[in-house]
């Protein structure tokens, strides 16, 4: 069973034979490291802020996204009894560790971090942003606005049901991305109202410009990701929501 790995931002380069393994039919898993401005002094040559967009266009394809040691290990594992095009997203820096090591991560699945049922909005992250949307959730309940966060590690398949349950319960949604807004885990969040349901408030943060060379938590707050701008967009939804 192949495993191969590279720079998330070098695998464009083999984009074509991943097309062609997809046609035929062949099982291959994937993995791409230093994703997203989070890597950040080595510039945006080596920033991975397309392959997500990439790797879900593929057909039949699986796309994960970790966030932490324990949760990358069980689905590096996982990824082995899956067929197609399997694709993992990794970072490069350290990153707190969210879960215990016998956590188990369904392919299809999600987790969610904290819930309760005065939540006004729900905050949508994978892989580095989860710790950033941890903070900006605790920072928005000292505030007075609870907060539900949802790790999205399954790009796709994407786990609709909990993301329609948490717009039910909730009525907004936050998606944060350490990547472009083109076809990352905003457009795998809206895929899960595509079957004619009315769509949530939604709020869209990624990186919309052009990145360069500073540290992660410089590059994070540049492109808008971070703990900080997150609570701020949190507090500019719920405002708006009840005004309207």
């Amino acid at each position: 069973m192949p495993y191969a790995s590279s720079f998330a931002a070098f695998l464009t380069r083999a984009y074509d034979f991943v097309r062609m393994a997809s046609i035929s039919g062949s099982g291959v898993n994937l993995v791409g490291s230093h994703a997203g401005v989070a890597i950040g002094q080595d510039g945006p040559s080596q920033m991975g802020l397309e392959d997500l967009a990439m790797m879900r266009a593929v057909h039949g394809s699986t796309v994960l996204y970790p966030c932490d040691a324990n949760q990358t290990a069980r689905l590096v594992a996982a990824m082995a009894d899956l067929e197609g095009i399997r694709y993992l997203r990794t970072s490069r820096g350290g990153s707190e560790v969210v879960y215990g090591p016998d956590e188990e991560f369904p392919v299809g699945g999600s987790k969610v971090l904290r819930a309760c049922d005065a939540d006004r909005m729900t905050i949508v992250a994978a892989g580095v942003t989860v710790p950033e949307a941890l903070a900006a959730a605790d920072a928005l309940e000292g505030e007075g606005i609870p907060v539900r966060v949802i790790d999205l590690y399954s790009v796709k398949p994407v786990d609709a049901a909990t993301l329609r349950q948490a717009a039910e319960d909730t009525g907004c949604l936050l998606t944060v991305e350490d990547h472009h807004p083109e076809g990352g885990i905003g457009d795998a969040v809206l895929d899960a109202f595509t079957d004619g349901r009315p769509v949530p408030r939604l709020v869209r943060l990624a990186v919309r410009s052009m990145p360069g060379s500073a540290a992660p938590d410089e590059q994070l707050h540049a492109a808008g990701i971070d703990a900080e701008s997150i609570a701020a967009a949190g507090r500019l939804l719920v405002g708006e929501a009840v005004v309207r």
